[in-house]
């Protein structure tokens, strides 16, 4: 079949493209008002922008034309804190993305633990085995609906000791949660380690051969 991407709604269109790109990792954010609320919602476009300096990058829309206290909150405050959740806060990740009053905050609710960042005001889960605490770089519109891509450049890395080996992170170890189509997560399958191609050169041909 085919489609014409012009016939559907952005709500059509959303539901069409969030099962095509799978899976996507969550970005788990906390913020912090102005007036001190701790928030913290999940966020599933979500990569790394830049290796150096170190950023990441999190899409974010709106909710019916209403900007959401996440993008609010970095906006007022330049920072954000992202937590990387395993698959054993699967329940609580759900739970997070549920819309809340902005003078209610979810870490409260939902009874989760947080503790004080390094470099940032916005605490951190303190049960998350990874969070990268971020300062705010850019903002940058796209579409017709208000969504955002928010920008941050890294400035402290936490990593529980069991998943840091020689510089790099055991994504096995970590199994983290990952959003796929609707409200359906999943985690790490079968993983291959397949051996690097090898490169074969190039034939020099001479000129005039």
């Amino acid at each position: 079949m085919q489609i014409d991407i012009g016939s559907l709604s952005p709500q059509e269109c959303y539901r069409l493209i969030s099962g095509i790109v799978v899976p996507r990792p969550i970005a788990w954010i906390t913020t912090r008002s102005p007036d001190g609320v701790v928030n913290l919602a999940p966020f599933s476009c979500f990569t790394f922008v830049s290796n150096s300096p170190l950023m990441v990058g999190i899409n974010i829309g709106r909710k019916a034309g209403r900007e959401k206290d996440t993008a609010r909150n970095i906006r007022a405050l330049d920072e954000f804190v992202v937590n990387i959740a395993d698959w054993t806060m699967v329940e609580d990740v759900h739970a997070s993305a549920v819309e809340y009053d902005a003078h209610e905050s979810e870490v409260e609710s939902l009874g989760l633990a947080v503790e004080p960042s390094v470099t940032v005001e916005t605490p951190r889960l303190t049960k998350a085995p990874i969070s990268l605490e971020c300062r705010l770089h850019s903002v940058t519109g796209y579409g017709n609906t208000g969504a955002e891509f928010f920008v941050g450049e890294v400035s402290r890395v936490h990593i529980v000791d069991e998943l840091y080996r020689d510089g790099r992170i055991d994504t096995r170890e970590l199994q983290p949660v990952c959003r796929i189509a609707g409200a359906n997560y999943a985690t790490l399958g079968e993983i291959r380690q397949l051996k690097p191609v090898a490169q074969t050169p190039k034939s020099v041909i001479e000129p005039g051969a």
